[in-house]
């Protein structure tokens, strides 16, 4: 058997930092309604000039450097995100361009905040076929950009920032040990843009029904994540960290007491990065292997839900 392992890590924020304060001086709201809802302190904002790509790249620097290999050792690139820099070409298409990779296949993976795990499970699947080697995996955002900024309901919930994995083609059982991905196109108007080329030929902004979501993103998340470490033949006590979306502290308290898993096991990021969409778990990932809280041999659970919806779960053994 091929197994798909993680080699490097690296992720990216942008300078500059919006507190739950400095937001309160532009819609009406205040530190302590968001920080009781969303568990949310401050979020970064990408500059005006500052691109998906921007973040992507430094991301995937990172990662590359923490892998100790070449940009040019990649087979593939795969950039997960809802936040492209055009309509076309895939922002993987430019990210691969940095690097001068030639004929490198690349493309993007819209599946919204689930667009990590769903590139996940597409890498995972290319190296086991034997197509690859190693694949640079990206979840990159500038929400900052689709939200309604007179709509506190949701503006307060995201933020921008890319973060980045290296897998490798081994012959060891490590690395991703397993992976499950859902969508249900029944819940589109609970969480959606309202713009679209075809819709209405504009980029659109995002829109929320948070109830919804919340109990959506609970049950699914359990259950998908349940779903994956029965599949690897893994127990929760085997979880060394788990790593879900960095949506929402309620959501995330949530799954983690459904699942049986106590808080000095969950990596949570959401406080300083507030929702990154399809960047939340690469992020937190990153952040977690930098602060050496993820060490090698450590088993992690990582789940996601977004707009479609997409949700889904994978298993690793870092």
């Amino acid at each position: 058997m091929i197994y798909s392992k993680v080699i490097g890590t690296g992720h990216f924020l942008p300078k500059k930092i919006l507190t739950n304060d400095e937001l309160s001086k532009i819609v009406e709201t205040n530190n302590e309604w968001i920080l009781s809802r969303t568990g949310i302190k401050q979020r970064h904002i990408a500059d005006k000039n500052e691109l998906t790509s921007d973040l992507a790249i430094e991301a995937s620097k990172n990662a590359i450097k923490s892998a100790g290999i070449n940009a040019k050792d990649l087979d593939y690139i795969l950039c997960a995100t809802t936040t492209p820099d055009q309509t076309f070409p895939a922002t993987a298409c430019k990210i691969q361009n940095y690097f001068k990779l030639g004929s490198v296949p690349a493309f993007d993976v819209q599946a919204v905040c689930s667009g990590f795990i769903y590139s996940l499970h597409i890498a995972d699947c290319l190296i086991k076929s034997g197509k690859a080697k190693n694949i640079l995996v990206i979840g990159a955002e500038t929400l900052s950009k689709i939200v309604d900024w007179k709509d506190r309901r949701t503006c307060v919930l995201f933020g921008d920032g890319a973060g980045a994995i290296v897998l490798r083609a081994v012959r060891k059982k490590t690395g991703i040990l397993s992976s499950n991905i859902y969508s249900d196109g029944s819940w589109e108007k609970s969480l959606h843009a309202d713009g679209g080329p075809s819709l209405n030929q504009k980029v659109g902004k995002i829109r929320m029904k948070g109830q919804d979501i919340f109990k959506q993103a609970v049950t699914k998340l359990t259950d998908s994540t349940i779903k994956s470490l029965e599949d690897c033949k893994k127990k929760t006590k085997d979880v060394k960290w788990l790593i879900p979306h960095q949506a929402n502290m309620r959501i995330i308290n949530g799954v983690a007491k459904r699942i049986g898993i106590s808080d000095d096991r969950i990596i949570k990021t959401v406080d300083l990065h507030a929702n990154t969409s399809a960047a939340s778990i690469p992020l937190a990932v990153s952040s977690g292997v930098n602060k050496s809280l993820i060490n090698a041999g450590d088993i992690l659970a990582l789940c996601a839900i977004g707009g479609g919806l997409t949700w889904g779960s994978c298993i690793i053994e870092f």
